[in-house]
């Protein structure tokens, strides 16, 4: 199998370093276009095996899946560029364009007589340590194609089929989410350091805790509620520290933010 990245930046860059380290693919097998040479090459310093071209005509040929991971503006004209190059539909075109719907991708790589299959995908930046969370949406695919997506996004963390209509609530949630989070771990790290701790530890101290809870989570499937329990003793310093947070607003915080971003 061969995979094509139309698209070196954050996102681009990301899923392709993340992929080079799984099980999913080889890394010699990953091609990456980018209309710049400047993080072409970075991505090459990274990971020397894999392929990295400006031409993306040459990136897609022979790819068994291709995946756009271009600025919204641009795809039009990268559709344009590559669209008599493909082999559809024995290719698969992944899109983690943000905001481009399938229906738009439809209308921009489907023929009167071809149809091919599509997927419009939302991972995070974490994918390139392979700790994305992924949602993805199929369009005019067949089981055996759902789940080879399926597997290539599980390879770089956790995915989740959903209807297109939860895309936007899903990026709040996993893709602005992932700033939500650093930011918390940020304030947390602040507060670390204004007690007592050097800026190097307090960092260790919060982002291993935060990983720890969220870990908890995945591995039992409780509801935070639950793992609270167990850690708020009566009168005791978690309860005090929770309230407080309460009261200067943290859960409506959080949820304000989320559906702002949606």
């Amino acid at each position: 199998m061969k995979i094509a990245i139309i698209g070196g930046g954050n996102m681009g860059g990301a899923i392709a370093l993340g992929l080079a380290q799984s099980n999913f693919i080889s890394p010699s097998d990953i091609t990456v276009s980018n209309r710049g040479t400047e993080k072409l090459n970075a991505l090459k310093s990274s990971n020397p095996s894999i392929h990295t071209t400006t031409d993306n005509k040459a990136a897609v040929e022979g790819a068994d899946i291709i995946i756009l991971a271009v600025k919204p503006w641009v795809l039009d004209s990268v559709a344009i560029d590559i669209r008599n190059t493909l082999d559809l539909p024995k290719q698969i075109i992944v899109s983690v364009v943000a905001g481009a719907t399938l229906e738009r991708l439809a209308g921009l790589f489907s023929s009167a007589d071809t149809i091919p299959a599509i997927f419009r995908a939302i991972p995070n930046t974490a994918i390139a340590v392979r700790q994305s969370m992924t949602l993805f949406t199929p369009y005019n695919a067949v089981p055996e194609q759902v789940d080879c997506i399926r597997a290539l996004f599980d390879s770089v963390g956790k995915s989740l089929l959903i209807e297109e209509n939860l895309m936007t609530a899903g990026t709040a949630l996993c893709s602005c989410g992932t700033a939500f989070a650093m930011r918390y771990i940020r304030a947390a790290v602040e507060g670390g350091v204004e007690m007592g701790f050097y800026p190097k530890d307090a960092a260790l101290l919060v982002e291993q805790t935060v990983k720890g809870a969220a870990e908890l989570l995945l591995h039992s499937g409780n509801h935070p509620e639950v793992e609270i329990d167990k850690v708020t003793t009566p009168g005791g310093i978690t309860i005090k520290g929770l309230n407080e947070m309460e009261a200067a607003g943290f859960s409506s915080a959080v949820i304000r933010g989320l559906k702002v971003s949606k």
